[in-house]
């Protein structure tokens, strides 16, 4: 049997980051270290760093008073920064510096008053962080993950209107939805090229080059996650790959 390994693969840097700002952090003070949200969507790494000290929480209420609490790689709103001060926590920020850009963005946007798009999948902990920069009542934040939802999508100022993208979707991901934004809104402003984090992209053209190569195509990750950043879009004919959350699964079979 051949094996071929797709390249790249593995963590983007900003979950690198992350996870060894926890593994610092536990080196450092010891267990209990507080995390929100998981840090990455590897059952693996979260199991090895649950048994080393780390409890991921999803409430900031979750946190005693206190305690040291780092914010993942997805990042949190301002809401929950304001709530971690409140609460006297000692905070570790793990975001990625692609989504702290974005971030900024945001909150430029909501200073001036200008409406502010992103595109990007509801409930994902990212979007929720981001959404969460804009606080302007005159202005306005929205959220779509279509063409369709921009088709329906109604704003104050057309002239005064700007886009975002959530970082972990792919380049194919949001061309049709950024299509649709700009014949919808043809004076929108959108991110320059080096806002746009190609990791998934990459990762996701390796494995369909490994594909035309290989019988059978396993992905270790989350299948929920990577569902969301593009699998769905896989060639017709193709096999779709195997998701495994640890690599204990894998059996081979005789014969």
């Amino acid at each position: 049997m051949q094996i071929l390994l797709a390249n790249p693969r593995g963590f983007c840097a900003g979950v690198d980051r992350a996870i060894s700002i926890v593994e610092n952090a536990l080196a450092i003070y010891g267990a209990p270290i507080y995390v929100r949200h998981e840090v990455v969507h590897n059952r693996y790494v979260v199991d090895s760093l649950r048994k080393r000290g780390a409890i991921f929480i999803e409430q900031i209420s979750e946190v005693p008073d206190g305690a040291i609490l780092i914010f993942s790689a997805h990042g949190v709103s301002q809401a929950v920064r304001n709530e971690a001060k409140s609460r006297d926590l000692t905070v570790f920020d793990a975001t990625c510096p692609l989504v702290t850009k974005v971030h900024m963005e945001v909150a430029r946007a909501s200073r001036r008053g200008e409406e502010s798009i992103l595109i990007g999948h509801a409930g994902h902990p990212e979007v929720e962080g981001t959404m969460g920069q804009y606080s302007n009542p005159e202005g306005g934040m929205y959220l779509v993950e279509s063409p369709e939802d921009v088709w329906t999508l109604n704003v104050k100022n057309e002239g005064k209107l700007s886009f975002m993208t959530q970082t972990t979707l792919s380049v194919d991901d949001t061309s049709d939805v950024i299509d649709a934004l700009r014949k919808r809104f043809p004076k929108i402003v959108g991110p320059r090229k080096d806002d746009i984090c190609y990791a998934t992209t990459n990762r996701q053209e390796a494995v369909r080059a490994l594909a035309e190569q290989a019988d059978v195509v396993l992905v270790v990750g989350s299948k929920t996650l990577l569902t969301l950043t593009g699998w769905r879009n896989w060639p017709n004919g193709w096999e779709e790959p195997r998701f495994l959350s640890t690599m204990r699964r894998i059996s081979r079979k005789r014969g």
